[in-house]
């Protein structure tokens, strides 16, 4: 809880201060409360944090993973979670829930309204998720940076009942040519369903050069 949320309760910001003293309220950081005994649960945190850092959600191997994508599990799970703007995870949340915050501008859209990044299951109150289809760009527009080829293959391997519709609509609005051609390149070699329904003509990729990176996988080369 934040001091706003208290004054709302009519507990001011100096009475914020006695209940912990007294320990009814245990203080994670500065103007930010939890009541004493109880836990950190991640999807009221996540919630938290999206009133703070602009355009904060759950994305990329993270969010396909909630929604039952996923090539192993990982003995510690870490969160990635994406944003509009540089911003620094408070340490309160990283210390209970291991998390990697990116700063990324992927597609055309609103800050505070992400594309196709809606309430997890669409309960109230729940943490902002991209959809898998959103999801797989993310994961896809970290190859060659930060996510190894090979793993985001083996995602794209299960992603099957992705949605045409969305995607070709995400494609249109991704900024990121690599993460355009990247997607048609695996859609057809691992001739997944949704790939025979992207039209190239449609979609932003990029002059005729190849896109080369050179990363521990070794060299990768998109054509258009």
């Amino acid at each position: 809880m934040a001091s706003q949320d208290l004054a709302q309760r009519g507990i001011s910001a100096d009475l914020a201060v006695h209940y912990a003293r007294a320990g009814w309220l245990v203080r994670l950081a500065h103007g930010v409360y939890s009541r004493a005994g109880d836990s950190l649960a991640l999807h009221p945190c996540l919630a938290f944090l999206q009133r703070r850092i602009l355009g904060l959600h759950v994305g990329g191997s993270t969010a396909l993973d909630w929604y039952g994508v996923r090539h192993y599990v990982a003995q510690r799970q870490v969160t990635q979670l994406y944003g509009w703007n540089v911003a620094k995870l408070p340490e309160w949340f990283t210390k209970e829930f291991p998390a990697d915050y990116h700063r990324k501008r992927l597609f055309k859209e609103e800050p505070n309204a992400p594309l196709h990044a809606e309430s997890f299951e669409k309960q109230p109150n729940a943490p902002r998720v991209s959809e898998p289809e959103r999801a797989l760009l993310e994961v896809l527009s970290d190859v060659g940076v930060r996510q190894p080829l090979h793993e985001a293959r083996e995602l794209a391997q299960s992603t099957h009942t992705l949605r045409a519709t969305i995607l070709i609509e995400l494609l249109r609005s991704c900024t990121s040519v690599k993460t355009v051609r990247l997607c048609m390149k695996l859609g057809n070699e691992l001739k997944l369903p949704w790939a025979s329904k992207l039209d190239r003509a449609e979609l932003p990729l990029g002059s005729a050069r190849p896109w080369v990176s050179r990363s521990a996988d070794g060299l990768l080369v998109l054509k258009r």
